[in-house]
């Protein structure tokens, strides 16, 4: 130990520093340990670094503290930030001011933990951590005094002379990102609600059909239901519209395979009754030397057995009548093609209240005639009209019937719109229908219009 030439006492080692002389530096010595003491300043974390630098880019502009305030209250539900957070950003703008934010200034505030701990309703000790948690998610800098406190001065115009405690800065950086996030995060949700809508409209749709599958007492198709249930129930656990989107075309397709499948049931019975009508027409009592023929094929209900008369007669038995033929089904269109020179999509732009049950801005006429069978439903044109309708004219003429009936102002019907359209299937079946009457009528008031 070293020893004081005037009493010859030994000195103390100080605590803390280590001896180290100016050649054992130059030997590459380990350099003295830094104090272990606390210093009293504030602890920095590897993810508040970034904020301080972009902070220090921050210019001043023509931001104002609403505009950056609003920005980022838009964008905060797309951050996954806690509502807290946002509180605290929303109660330190109270304190800037307009001033603040023009070229040569800084927007600081500098309200004391006692008072945001009362105004926030949280502790010290979690305001200090709520503090550092605002600057690691880069929407604050702590502007620290020499003496750790907060504090600011401002001069007669408002303008901050000095001021140290909550930079608010980085806000201002990030005002594009906050506003193209809130934009996305808009767009996002309209997808998922249009989505979500669409996806209730393919459900009514199918418990529609498996209804009119009861009333007809036929047999429910099992695999079509069991897609169904499985489709819609995983509609629940999904958020976003990239995941949303194929798991409700699947659930819309499902409900387009089970209508077909009712329809073409349906359409088997009705082309059999047609045949049971014509035979009792041309062979009233039967014929002496035929006897009556019993079916054996599995008919729609199983349950109940039904004897058919003889489907035709001879042209001998019956002079100058000739014997019946089935006219070959037309198949069902699947192009946006013109029917009563009208094409799907000016029919829309005719007739807007369409839009709501499309899938698509510019759909095909089995799509027109979907949404029409939805329509019905307003107008108050029941499910037994709607298909008279389409026997009488066919399914894309009664669409196009329906849809013009929708376009008709409330005033204009005496009883009620589908009083109206119950009148246009009878004067269709006399053959005193002309659509494409309407059809120009209704072109010449919307020009009229625009």
């Amino acid at each position: 130990m070293p020893v004081s030439p005037p009493t010859g006492r030994v000195s103390p080692k100080p605590v803390g520093v280590s001896m180290q002389l100016p050649h054992q530096a130059e030997r590459g010595r380990m350099p003295p340990p830094l104090p272990s003491r606390p210093t009293g300043l504030r602890r920095l974390t590897p993810a508040m670094l970034p904020t301080a630098r972009l902070a220090d880019g921050f210019a001043g502009g023509d931001i104002t503290p609403g505009q950056a305030l609003a920005a980022f209250k838009a964008a905060a539900p797309f951050l996954g930030i806690g509502p807290r957070v946002a509180q605290a950003i929303d109660w330190l703008f109270r304190f800037t001011q307009p001033q603040d934010w023009q070229p040569g200034a800084r927007p600081i505030v500098w309200p004391s933990a006692a008072m945001m701990s009362a105004e926030l309703g949280i502790t010290e000790t979690q305001t200090k951590r709520l503090n550092r948690h605002l600057a690691e998610l880069r929407l604050i800098v702590m502007r620290d005094s020499p003496n750790g406190k907060r504090y600011g001065h401002r001069d007669r115009s408002g303008r901050i002379i000095e001021a140290y405690g909550f930079d608010l800065s980085p806000i201002a950086q990030r005002i594009e990102e906050f506003r193209a996030l809130a934009e996305a995060g808009r767009e996002e949700r309209a997808a998922v609600a249009k989505l979500r809508r669409r996806a209730s409209i393919a459900r009514a749709s199918l418990r529609q059909t498996w209804e009119t599958f009861r009333e007809q007492e036929i047999d429910l198709p099992a695999p079509l239901r069991t897609a169904a249930q499985a489709a819609s129930r995983g509609l629940k656990d999904l958020e976003s519209s990239q995941r949303l989107k194929p798991a409700v075309e699947a659930l819309e397709a499902i409900a387009v395979d089970a209508r077909r499948a009712l329809e073409m049931t349906l359409a088997g019975a009705s082309l059999e009754q047609t045949s049971i009508s014509e035979s009792v027409e041309m062979c009233p009592k039967g014929h002496a030397d035929v006897p009556h023929i019993t079916t054996t094929n599995q008919r729609l209900n199983p349950k109940k057995d039904t004897v058919i008369a003889l489907k035709e007669c001879s042209r001998g038995d019956l002079p100058g009548r000739t014997a019946q033929t089935k006219p070959p089904a037309r198949p069902e269109r699947q192009d946006r093609g013109t029917s009563l020179k009208l094409t799907p999509d000016e029919l829309v732009r005719l007739a807007p209240r369409l839009v709501p049950y499309l899938r698509q801005p510019s759909p095909s006429w089995p799509e027109i005639v979907d949404a029409a069978d939805w329509l019905r439903h307003d107008l108050g044109v029941s499910k037994p009209l709607w298909g008279e309708a389409c026997l009488a004219m066919g399914r894309e003429q009664a669409a196009i019937a329906l849809a013009l009936v929708s376009a008709k102002p409330e005033g204009y019907f005496r009883s009620s719109p589908g009083g109206y359209f119950h009148g246009m299937v009878e004067r269709a079946r006399d053959g005193g229908l002309h659509l494409d009457r309407t059809i120009w009528g209704l072109r010449g008031a919307s020009a009229h219009k625009s």
